[in-house]
């Protein structure tokens, strides 16, 4: 390590014991800046220090990452990673030059699983090798920072073709992840669990991107579909198909709003988690076990830990209230949010919290796309906006064929209108700025207590 680089991350060890210890506050982003600001490179300090796990993609990115921080742990090696989401170059380098961690009890080397936004993944491959990266998924999402999905993919690949020794394991019923010419090995895991003699020929519903073939740009069809664009793809005008899969859902037993049962290769799982979309999370989190020779029992023990994960349907008590925080930010992610809510048999109300800040995206027009008329055949018995932009939701869902509750532009109100809610089961969901600021609120009206 040079002195330079020694300077860095004596400043950012120190800031961040001025914010978290003496402020009490969260967030590592700041020293992250000050680091970079004294070194750019300081993070190549660290190379050799850790095996890289990068972790990016669309959607499921922080439970993907809690969820292989926990199998690795129950494998027995020592995990660092960045637990709040802060998944950019600054808040990465935070996390990396102020958190201790101790050799590994298996004798391996500790590792790193970071989440990556999207278009910081070649910084970071470029600072430190990773040994394995871990892709999501990819749609529409934010266009004002990343564009259209080809050329997040494009931001993606740019990483990946910097680190040609590492592993890409990746969501194989994605079509969008069969693109690419980088050298990587490359391991595919998905959804198997539909029978030869029940597969049919489908196309992608309308207004679904990234559903054209690498090879002819002709549009896929599906002998079954999960969601979104995701399923079991095939071209009717050449031999492209989806890939063999190493990793499998063989299984789908029970699906609610507050855990899922399925198998993975025929290994019975649960996770404390709702939702279809977070079986993807938690496939990719096996994956990476078996890659790292974590056994399945050792996964299967992770899994089923009943810790929460930062702002991802995190259940709060609220007086009488049970309320969920369920993040959404794009058309694909908010629909799938939609789905688990559908699985509720007992009546529920909506909170909807829209921002448009950096971090979210600034432009709003997604939520035209997000299928809230569904809806209407759920148990929600009331609905209510908020946050800076609640005149854009409120719009929305007026559209859809909605009757308010009320429209709360201030998030202090958040909290009486979530005790005025008729069910006692309520849903807040929001958007990732949104969802930070009212997680505040909670703490420090004490119904949160952890830090981050």
């Amino acid at each position: 390590m040079t002195f330079r680089s020694k300077i860095a991350q004596l400043t950012a060890q120190s800031s961040h014991w001025f914010l978290h210890d003496l402020l009490h506050r969260g967030g590592t982003s700041l020293p992250g800046k000050l680091a970079v600001k004294i070194d750019p490179n300081v993070l190549h300090s660290l190379e050799h220090d850790y095996d890289l796990i990068i972790v990016t993609g669309t959607n499921g990115k922080t439970l993907t990452t809690a969820l292989i921080t926990r199998v690795l742990k129950a494998g027995g090696y020592s995990v660092l990673t960045n637990p709040s989401g802060s998944n950019m170059v600054q808040g990465i380098t935070g996390t990396l030059l102020t958190t201790k961690i101790a050799p590994s009890p298996n004798g391996k080397k500790p590792v790193a699983v970071l989440e990556v936004d999207e278009a910081n993944v070649a910084a970071i491959a470029a600072a430190i090798q990773p040994k394995l990266f871990v892709l999501t998924n990819i749609f529409r999402d934010q266009l004002d920072r990343y564009g259209e999905i080809y050329t997040t993919y494009e931001k993606i690949e740019a990483g990946i073709q910097l680190a040609p020794n590492a592993t890409v394991l990746t969501n194989g019923d994605s079509p969008i992840f069969a693109r690419g010419s980088f050298p990587n090995k490359r391991v595919y895991y998905g959804f198997n669990n539909v029978k030869p003699e029940d597969y049919k020929d489908l196309k992608a519903p309308n207004n679904t991107d990234g559903i054209l073939s690498p090879t002819d740009h002709s549009v896929l069809h599906y002998h079954f579909i999960t969601y979104a664009n995701l399923g079991d793809y095939f071209s009717v005008t050449d031999d492209f198909k989806r890939p063999e899969l190493k990793y499998q859902v063989t299984s789908l037993d029970k699906l609610t709003p507050h855990y899922s049962e399925f198998s993975i290769d025929g290994t019975p799982l649960r996770i404390e988690i709702g939702g279809l979309y977070n079986i993807y999370n938690a496939l990719a989190a096996f994956g990476v076990g078996r890659e790292f020779d974590v056994a399945p029992e050792k996964i299967k023990e992770a899994f089923e830990s009943n810790a929460q994960i930062f702002g991802r349907q995190e259940t709060i008590q609220i007086g009488d209230k049970e309320i969920t925080i369920l993040l959404i930010k794009n058309p694909v992610g908010t629909n799938t949010v939609i789905d688990m809510m559908m699985t509720d048999d007992q009546p529920f109300s909506l909170i909807t919290l829209l921002n448009a800040n950096y971090a979210d995206g600034i432009d709003t027009s997604w939520i035209w796309d997000a299928e809230f008329e569904r809806l209407h055949d759920a148990p929600l018995k009331a609905i209510a906006t908020g946050g800076q932009r609640y005149k854009d939701i409120t719009v929305r869902l007026k559209m859809a064929g909605f009757n308010l509750a009320g429209s709360y532009p201030d998030l202090n109100e958040v909290l009486p209108a979530i005790e005025a809610m008729p069910t006692k089961k309520v849903y807040i969901a929001a958007t990732y700025t949104a969802m930070l600021q009212l997680r505040e609120l909670l703490r420090s009206k004490g119904y949160v207590k952890e830090e981050y």
